[in-house]
């Protein structure tokens, strides 16, 4: 299992297009992504997932990586 820290780069935070961006990226992957925001854990294949974390510009967020191609994966993400 790959973890690393992520802080949300863009001034709007993590909106819908951005949100949308990071589902289609989870998606071309073999490995389940997820997504923490303190209490909160994000699927990054589901957009409602994301974008209930309600990141703004700055948030450090937990990407969690797991699975056949896990480092690739966190990488394309980060």
């Amino acid at each position: 299992m790959k973890h690393a820290k992520v802080t949300v780069p863009w001034s709007e935070g993590l909106h819908l297009r951005r949100a949308a961006q990071l589902v289609r990226i989870a998606q071309r992957c073999r490995s389940r992504l997820r997504l923490k925001c303190g209490d909160q854990i994000a699927d990054l294949r589901s957009i409602v997932s994301v974008l209930a974390l309600c990141a703004t510009m700055g948030t450090t967020l937990d990407l969690e990586a797991a699975g056949d191609d896990e480092q690739a994966a966190a990488q394309s993400v980060e």
